[in-house]
């Protein structure tokens, strides 16, 4: 049996210090905005998993969907003896349809900057997998950090779910495409699931859900400020707006002052109109042709891509060049 490695991998990018600066650059720009990486503290990642199971939020069943459907597929590009790399670790329901249906993966690195969501996560899987190795890694998967040195010899696998290449503007998006091709390395593979251009009244619903649990996500962002960086937001005083930017193909997510107000934020001031909002998430939306035309021009050759029936998603296979 193979025990739970617990340690981590020092997250500097997680630091207070690193997220004050942040939101004061961001609450300083005009117009404001704030990085959607903060939205996952341990509340905001129990929420993100709740919407993930709303009826309207079509993503995470139709992914789910496509992989059960293919898993089996999958030993066909992923090596034997490999370290199966899971850039944001969500629930542990995806992951383990690849650890149910590809014997080759002998260990497991899920790397996420919530380090709370991550430890309890890494245990499900390791209690569920006790041959596997499995060694979570807290970090901030949007830039380049190294995995722990005893798994650098065995091949590597990606894994990216979740559509969450579309939260990255397109520049970052190919920073981010660059350096996962540079910690899986040469011939590697990555799984990744990609949200698909469709009808906007379909992608209007799963941001604004009935229930409001989208609200209490977008919202927990300035709760999160008011409790680690010593904030007054009144959470009554904003509320949360989901609209889709046609020309852009892309969800865009605010917090909107509903009066003129004043915040502070870590010792500083923050003024804010009525209607004047905090852009707090981009969902980029793509079409087949322009995801593979940005994977090959990261280095990435797509090898295979899956859909369901009604072309809402897409899985990728992309190996590296």
């Amino acid at each position: 049996m193979v025990a739970l490695v617990k340690s981590f991998a020092a997250p500097a990018s997680h630091s207070r210090s690193e997220f004050e600066a942040d939101v004061i650059a961001g609450l300083s720009r005009d117009p404001k905005s704030i990085p959607p990486k903060y939205f996952y503290d341990a509340e905001g990642s129990r929420l993100f998993e709740e919407i993930t199971r709303l009826p309207d939020y079509y993503l995470t069943r139709t992914e789910t969907g496509i992989l059960t459907a293919h898993a089996r597929e999958l030993n066909a590009f992923i090596p034997q003896g490999a370290a199966l790399v899971e850039f944001g670790s969500g629930a542990c329901i995806k992951v383990q349809i690849l650890l149910d249906n590809v014997p080759g993966i002998a260990a497991y690195l899920p790397v996420d900057i919530s380090g709370e969501f991550l430890k309890g996560e890494a245990e499900r899987v390791s209690a569920s997998y006790p041959r596997l190795a499995v060694h979570p890694v807290m970090a901030d998967f949007t830039k380049p950090f190294e995995l722990p040195a005893e798994f650098a010899t065995m091949p590597k696998a990606g894994f990216f779910p979740g559509s969450t290449i579309g939260n990255f503007e397109p520049h970052d998006a190919v920073a981010f495409m660059r350096h996962a091709a540079a910690t899986i390395g040469h011939g590697g593979v990555l799984v990744m699931g990609v949200d698909l251009v469709k009808d906007p009244a379909i992608l209007n619903a799963a941001y604004n859900d009935a229930a409001g649990i989208t609200d209490k996500f977008n919202l927990n962002l300035l709760r999160r400020i008011n409790r680690e960086l010593e904030g007054n937001f009144d959470l009554q005083a904003f509320e949360h707006h989901a609209v889709y930017n046609r020309e852009r193909r892309r969800i865009e997510m605010h917090l909107a002052s509903k009066k003129r107000q004043k915040v502070t934020v870590a010792g500083r001031m923050f003024t804010f109109r009525a209607g004047e909002s905090i852009h707090t998430e981009n969902s980029y939306k793509y079409t087949q042709g322009s995801f593979a035309a940005l994977a090959r021009g990261c280095g990435w050759t797509p090898e295979i891509a899956w859909t369901d029936e009604a072309e809402l998603f897409a899985v990728y296979v992309l190996r590296s060049r």
